[in-house]
């Protein structure tokens, strides 16, 4: 017998991006059916005999999020007028990934916060996290399959293969001082972006879109997803807790080279070289240096210049995106990009 799961940005101060609430609010409105189907084929695939399989993907499901990446599959599709179905299951699909990344990625950087929660780790255990994790990264390949699209299997398949590289490329700059914007951007473009792209892919392929179209629509995503990434970075250095789903800080204790901090140490005075490696490379941290190390970073523009750069991406992202045709859904499209960066204007 089956057990069933449960149907289901700041904290103390004022929305600083009510901006990017209402395009958010503005997409999800005009994809509220789809949305609804999306969301019972999740439930649907969570379903196990095991009772901890839907109680931990329960927990994970029930935190909320803003679906923005099942919505671009579906956006995607729609703005080439699909009609059919299978751009639900591709987006329960693109959801399931991200789900089993995210229980996989609180494990490897020992977090104990995501959307204002306890993380599944910490409730449940490690074991416990990744094992759902693969449980779920399982269903989410049976949707594509039942999609019956090849292309579409390949282009998921390939990203879902993408962002593990990240991961572990991700684990080769942690705590390294040396790592070079280019490699920085590389983690985010397989870490972030790349499920990004596949989801706006995937929704075009569908429609038998023509390649020029396809590859506009991969594009838009990989642009954009690096462009929300770098504003999560910012955001952890001059934000709030819940524009992150996490605490502030958190990547500067967990020793995590983000783009601020790249900059911050290539810009560093000789004698604050040593202050980069003691926090980061050796992890020995006091109360103050989270504080000192946002005084260099605006002091040397760090964060001001990630915000620079993501916008330079989301204007990529815009630029692929008009390549489709003119809809309230690439409107909406349009508008979650350049909102985003609203989130730490």
């Amino acid at each position: 017998m089956s057990v069933r799961l449960a149907t289901s940005l700041e904290t103390t101060a004022p929305n600083p991006a009510p901006e990017f609430s209402q395009a958010v609010s503005g997409l999800r409105a005009l994809l509220a059916d789809d949305l609804g189907e999306v969301n019972k084929e999740i439930l649907s695939r969570m379903e196990s005999a095991v009772p901890l399989i839907p109680e931990i993907a329960g927990h994970l499901v029930n935190a909320g999020g803003k679906r923005i990446r099942p919505m671009l599959t579906l956006a995607a599709a729609r703005a080439f007028s699909y009609d059919g179905d299978d751009h639900i299951k591709l987006a329960a699909a693109v959801e399931l990934i991200h789900g089993a990344t995210l229980l996989h990625d609180d494990v490897v950087d020992g977090s104990h916060l995501r959307r204002g929660e306890q993380t599944a780790n910490v409730i449940w255990g490690n074991k416990e996290s990744v094992l759902v994790g693969d449980y779920i990264f399982s269903r989410a390949f049976e949707l594509m399959v039942a999609a019956g699209d090849l292309r579409v299997l390949q282009v998921l398949s390939h990203a879902s293969g993408v962002i593990a590289q990240g991961e572990v490329l991700q684990l080769t700059t942690q705590k390294n001082i040396a790592t070079s914007i280019d490699t920085y951007i590389e983690v985010v473009e397989a870490k972030t972006a790349a499920l990004f792209a596949g989801a706006s892919h995937a929704g075009a392929i569908i429609t038998d879109a023509d390649t020029k179209a396809e590859e506009a629509l991969r594009d838009y995503g990989l642009n954009f997803g690096v462009a929300y990434q770098l504003i999560d970075d910012a955001l952890d250095y001059a934000g709030f807790d819940d524009d992150l789903g996490k605490n502030v800080g958190d990547d500067f204790r967990e020793g995590k080279m983000t783009l601020p901090v790249v900059y911050a140490i290539a810009r560093a005075q000789p004698d604050e070289k040593a202050f980069w490696r003691r926090v980061i490379t050796e992890g020995r941290q006091n109360d103050a240096d989270f504080e000192q190390a946002v005084a260099l970073m605006k002091r040397d523009d760090a964060i001001v210049d990630t915000i620079v750069c993501a916008k330079q991406y989301a204007e990529r992202a815009l630029f692929e995106l008009a390549k489709a045709p003119d809809s309230d859904y690439a409107s909406a499209l349009s508008d979650l990009v350049t909102t985003s960066l609203s989130r730490i204007a």
